[in-house]
């Protein structure tokens, strides 16, 4: 029997704390071995393109694909740009445990991989969280940094003043003071940690606005290599740290239009998260250190944080079970 599970029943059952744990001994197990996440394949179809993104796991006993439609030309009627559905297979017996709605699943991964750097990366003393960008990204950032940092203040910039707002309304209950930057280069002169939430395919940022000591998640393109929120001499400027090196070379613009201008070469692109995680000293080593987390997503993360959610599906009783083999 395979349980399938909504939007709405995702919603019910997901528990941000227990992803962010999940999150980092993924990137762990990544590092040491104990998973593997292949760099997604792209395939191209008339309105946009699709990425199948695979991961194995041996901790979660199973393995996953987060089928990934990208259809930037749904933005023209207000629908979603991104489409996902995640399926879970049993490593044991092979049979397909649970399909999975991504939307909601991606937007928590994704803030819990940020605040897993963050919390590896970014000095201790830092209070002030800038975010280029102010949808539900953001508000998902802001919840998850605000874990693993003292967060006092959010400068946040965005080119509609209405998902300002209701950014603002939907961190109210944070305490935290919400300052409105007039430009990315405010946020970043104002920030200690910096989040690009932004579907940029032009740089948002520059190198020449960073400041020492800062750090800086940069999470918003999609998975292209033609699209990036940092321009080359900005990734040079930082100690650079990926979730993947094979899906950063292939999928990350940041990383691959760096590389094409000569801001970077492909051996620079050495470190990953787990890799910070089991041995600090790959990670930041001054306090005036720049350091940069360029997040382009993996199903590794997809898998860990389905496999909570399964669990917590079958021990509640909630979702619908289906017999796929009947």
């Amino acid at each position: 029997m395979a349980i399938i599970l909504t939007h709405s029943d995702v919603a019910g059952l997901i528990d941000r704390a227990a992803v962010h744990t999940a999150v980092e001994q993924a990137h762990i197990d990544l590092s040491t071995g104990a998973a593997a996440n292949p760099a997604p394949a792209m395939l191209p179809i008339d309105s946009g393109t699709v990425l199948p993104m695979a991961a194995s796991a041996r901790r979660c006993r199973a393995s996953a694909v987060k089928m990934l439609s990208d259809m930037p030309f749904n933005r023209e009627s207000g629908g979603p740009a991104q489409r996902s559905t995640i399926l879970l297979m049993s490593a044991d017996t092979g049979e397909c445990e649970a399909v999975i709605d991504g939307r909601l699943i991606t937007a928590i991964r994704t803030a819990a991989a940020s605040a897993v750097a963050t919390a590896h990366l970014a000095r201790a003393s830092s209070t002030v969280l800038g975010l280029i960008g102010a949808g539900t990204l953001a508000v998902e950032h802001t919840r998850a940094i605000a874990r693993v940092r003292p967060l006092e203040k959010v400068a946040v910039w965005s080119r509609s003043a209405a998902t300002v707002d209701r950014f603002r309304t939907a961190v109210a209950d944070l305490d935290l003071e919400v300052a409105v930057a007039d430009s990315p280069r405010h946020v970043v002169s104002t920030a200690d940690i910096v989040c690009t939430l932004t579907p940029s395919r032009e740089p948002i940022v520059e190198g020449a606005w960073f400041r020492a000591g800062m750090h800086l998640n940069v999470v918003g393109a999609p998975p292209r290599a033609d699209h990036r929120e940092v321009d080359g001499a900005g990734m040079a400027a930082a100690r650079l740290v990926v979730d993947s090196r094979p899906t950063a070379l292939a999928k990350s613009g940041d990383v691959v239009l760096a590389i094409g201008e000569g801001h970077l070469a492909a051996d620079d692109i050495a470190t990953e998260l787990g890799d910070v995680i089991v041995d600090p000293a790959r990670g930041r080593q001054r306090d005036e250190d720049i350091t940069l987390f360029d997040s382009v997503g993996i199903g590794l993360q997809d898998l860990v944080t389905a496999r909570l959610l399964v669990d917590a599906a079958l021990e509640r009783g909630v979702g619908t079970r289906v017999e796929l083999a009947g």
